[in-house]
């Protein structure tokens, strides 16, 4: 039996995610979370043998969820399940140490097929996703400009109206670093004030509008 944790803030995709797998006997679903440190706390509860995350997690995104799950759980894989297929989002869930990647338009055709390569720690991705990571890999971009996945939170977190001591205590890091991040990301961004920056993250879709 493959226990699964279901991390995503939308209730209907969560009924809809427990609904495929329910088809599946060798599936029990033992926790559900809908924002990122939920997620964290159950993982670490409850100990699934794969996490299905969503990336856009309010509060801590799902590149942060799935780091910390890694972290302190080696035997539990993640799948991040996501609107969103764009490279960087890729490179920084394998980078967290994601095993599995499914874009959601594509989960009624793959996505017990993803459980199950997980479940047995094996990898798993659509020919989509494998194209896309080849070309990443291939074209080596190197961007002096672009932020850092821990910048990148930071974003996420001040979009999302925290503040420095409340970004602190989420991503475990002091204010000071919070401050030296958020003047990094002003800098390398070429923004002047708190709205450019909401405006930068939901754009790039780091926070939804």
């Amino acid at each position: 039996m493959t226990s699964i944790l279901i991390a995503d803030d939308h209730a209907v995709v969560r009924f809809g995610v427990r609904k495929i797998l329910e088809a599946n006997p060798k599936c029990e679903i033992i926790a559900e979370a809908c924002d990122g440190k939920e997620a964290i706390a159950k993982a670490l509860e409850t100990k699934p043998d794969v996490a299905v995350v969503d990336y856009s997690l309010p509060l801590i995104n799902g590149i942060e969820v799935t780091r910390q799950i890694r972290s302190r759980l080696h035997k539990t894989e993640v799948l991040i399940f996501t609107m969103h297929d764009n490279d960087a989002l890729i490179q920084g869930a394998l980078e967290a140490g994601a095993r599995g990647y499914l874009v959601k338009s594509d989960a009624r055709q793959h996505f017990l097929a993803a459980i199950e390569a997980l479940a047995s720690h094996r990898p798993f991705f659509t020919s989509k996703i494998s194209e896309a990571l080849l070309t990443s890999f291939l074209k080596k971009r190197e961007d002096a400009s672009l932020l850092t996945w821990r910048e990148r939170e930071v974003v996420q977190l001040v979009a999302e109206g925290h503040t420095n001591k409340q970004i602190g205590h989420l991503l475990k890091i002091s204010v000071k670093t919070v401050e030296t991040h958020r003047a990094s990301i002003m800098r390398k961004l070429k923004l002047s004030s708190g709205a450019d920056l909401v405006r930068y993250a939901i754009r790039n879709k780091l926070v939804e509008a």
